[in-house]
């Protein structure tokens, strides 16, 4: 009777080896597409912020050129029309100065 019994503690014990065997061999590819999965959205984030980063990059230095580019613009303008450029001055003094005496 010993020996049933052990046989049958053994048939047991291999039968949940065979199910862990079982259930390991199935969740391994589960794993491997969940894995494959966030890497490919890690993949997609990164592009998107590199994408981000090199608008900002542009935008930053088309503002960094803009003060720049006006003083150019305005300086060419006062040197095409001086006189209109020095009537557009004294124009603006004079309302700066109304503006600045309402106060």
């Amino acid at each position: 009777m010993d020996g049933a019994i052990s046989r049958k503690v053994e048939d047991a014990s291999s039968s949940v080896h065979h199910a862990i065997d079982r259930a390991s061999s199935a969740a391994g590819p589960v794993v491997d597409q969940l894995a494959s999965g966030a890497h490919q959205v890690a993949d997609r984030v990164a592009g998107a912020a590199t994408q981000a980063a090199q608008s900002i990059e542009g935008a930053s230095g088309r503002l960094m050129a803009a003060p720049t580019q006006w003083m150019n613009s305005c300086g060419s303008y006062v040197q095409q029309k001086p006189v209109t450029a020095l009537g557009i001055a004294a124009a603006s003094g004079f309302l700066l100065g109304l503006l600045v005496r309402l106060r």
